[in-house]
């Protein structure tokens, strides 16, 4: 049964037929918009000559709500009554959200719908990333309903600095309300992505050290987050080694693809930090729990086939059709009904999503701490001497 809204955007004539649940990671920046701010939107939401869509719709629906009365509070609507079970979902869904956040937030998505953001419907780089140095290391493109996201430091083996997890936090917020149906991240080059780059640790000034884990561990919360909330399906090509944050990350993709050239390393232990990406806890579920410990506590480094043979891959193709095999596939799953994949991973998911930011806020409190310590400090330095004499 297909669904639209009406043509009227106000709220309280908002109508939906069907739609997944949407989850909405909100940041935690601490940006207020006045009444008027929040009147003038509702102002210039009306005068859109676009239709900004239907998932659009109801997050907007969803934040009027909670920003002029709160966490949600009324019962919960039949299965069968699909608009207002709809728009609950979307409204329930933002929890104990303040009110000046939801109206902050109300306020910056209907900034996005503003005439210079409608010529677009796609992805693009300097939409997605413009506001971020070095944009070039990641790229993002949207065709055949596909958004791809890649890493793009190839001669770095593609390692992640700081402004590329900020740029991969963006590109993901605004992939989520594209117009594709599915959502893929590879890499450029020989690598898919060799983890953390570690002059993320250490061009620290010692002044500083405190206030860079505290700021560190509140990005690595946020940029998880991303991946956890996301609703599309979300699919890894892993086109070589993974290593690091890339690798325990793959616990929250719904699909991973690999070439048989690919390897894959947590060597934590090694640099004197702990699991994140919420290793701690997808791991075990994925591959038990003994054969987590053997990568997560002792760094063991899997091939392709083991990977897939614990579950952590989906299926590995040969180097040589890797690629040809791997985005023709896409390309015929992009082609399915855009709701019906979003809902049925929020099926899948849903259940899953409260306890893995619990374990995304553990994790990164535990390597806040790790961070400091003089263990972690001293395996960093080792690591990064023994590279420098290679």
């Amino acid at each position: 049964m297909a669904g639209r809204l009406t043509r009227s955007w106000s709220p309280s004539l908002l109508q939906v037929l069907r739609f997944p649940v949407v989850q909405l990671h909100m940041s935690r920046t601490a940006m207020r918009a006045s009444e008027k701010d929040f009147e003038n939107a509702r102002n210039q939401l009306k005068l859109l000559k676009k239709d900004p869509g239907n998932e659009v719709k109801l997050k907007l629906y969803a934040l009027y709500k909670q920003a002029t009365e709160g966490p949600c509070n009324t019962p919960k609507p039949s299965m069968l009554d699909f608009i207002n079970k709809a728009k609950w979902d979307a409204w329930n869904s933002l929890g104990s959200l303040p009110k000046e956040t939801a109206r902050q937030n109300y306020v910056d998505l209907v900034s996005s719908l503003s005439p210079s953001s409608e010529s677009s419907s796609q992805v693009k780089p300097a939409a997605a990333n413009e506001k971020q140095p070095g944009s070039e290391n990641i790229i993002v493109t949207s065709q055949d309903g596909i958004t791809k996201i890649m890493f793009n430091r190839p001669t770095k083996k593609n390692a992640i600095t700081t402004s590329m997890y900020k740029e991969i936090i963006h590109a993901l917020k605004a992939a989520s309300t594209d117009n594709s149906a599915i959502t893929v991240i590879t890499g450029n080059g020989d690598y898919y992505s060799s983890g953390n780059d570690l002059t993320n640790f250490t061009d620290v000034a010692p002044t500083s050290i405190e206030e860079t884990a505290k700021n560190g561990s509140i990005l690595l919360r946020d940029f998880v987050d991303a991946f956890i909330d996301f609703p599309k399906p979300l699919v890894a090509v892993v086109n070589g080694p993974a290593v690091g944050i890339v690798v325990t990350l793959l616990g929250l993709f719904d699909v991973v693809y690999a070439s048989d050239k690919a390897t894959f390393h947590t060597p934590f232990s090694e640099l004197g930090q702990s699991p994140e990406g919420c290793a701690s806890y997808t791991f075990p579920k994925i591959m038990g729990p003994a054969k987590a410990a053997e990568m997560l506590i002792f760094g063991r480094k899997l091939t392709a086939g083991e990977a897939c043979a614990r579950g952590l891959v989906t299926e590995v193709f040969p180097e040589s059709t890797f690629q040809k095999e791997v985005w023709t596939r896409l390309k015929a799953y992009a082609k399915l009904p855009t709701n019906s994949l979003r809902i049925s991973k929020e099926l899948i998911r849903r259940n899953e999503k409260e306890k893995l930011h619990v374990v995304n806020a553990e994790e990164c409190t535990v390597l806040q701490g790790r961070w400091l310590s003089e263990e972690c400090m001293n395996a960093l330095m080792n690591f990064v001497s023994r590279k420098s004499k290679l």
